[in-house]
């Protein structure tokens, strides 16, 4: 895309659609082209492959590397009423339109946003083959892995912070008890 002339490409990605608690969050990052050369964008992999640590190392790393960057959330009460799919779509949509600058084109990890008038590519594991995804998914992660921290602290015996709402042993436990 770059090569074409579109310099303003957006990685898009979601943490948080497969837990059991929590909101889902998406991030959504535009890389200069001009820091394309930066160590930074070599070191990043899907947020699930790396550690905690590395992803906390990263995060700020990213927020002052890119162009533009944003997150949003959809918070449990939206996920129930709209379903995790459009809650989803509801919180990229959401990113994507507090990118300043607005982004030329879309590349999203699985997911189609047909009511953003952007060109866009949607595949599996983009996460894992574009950088700028990457980067959002480590946004996206890190920020939802600080909400469930907070949430931990406010509904304790549940361990969010341990496993950040996901469906853990010990989360299925606590939720049976």
């Amino acid at each position: 895309l770059w090569e074409a002339g579109c310099r303003l490409v957006a990685g898009i990605d979601e943490a948080g659609c497969g837990a059991l608690a929590g909101p889902v969050v998406a991030a959504a990052v535009i890389i200069d082209p001009s820091s394309a050369g930066l160590p930074l964008w070599c070191e990043l992999r899907d947020s699930k492959l790396l550690t905690p640590a590395q992803r906390a190392a990263l995060a700020p790393q990213i927020r002052a590397a890119a162009l533009a960057w944003a997150v949003a959330a959809a918070p449990a009460a939206e996920i129930d009423i709209l379903g995790i799919a459009a809650a989803t779509r509801r919180a990229m949509q959401t990113a994507v339109a507090a990118l300043n600058p607005q982004p030329q084109h879309l590349l999203i990890d699985w997911v189609r946003l047909p009511l953003v008038n952007i060109l866009q590519f949607s595949c599996a594991r983009a996460d894992q083959t574009i950088v700028s995804v990457a980067a959002a998914s480590i946004l996206a992660k890190v920020y939802r892995d600080g909400l469930m921290v907070e949430m931990d602290a406010c509904y304790p015996g549940y361990g969010f912070a341990r496993h950040k709402g996901y469906g853990a042993a010990a989360h299925l436990a606590a939720l049976a008890q």
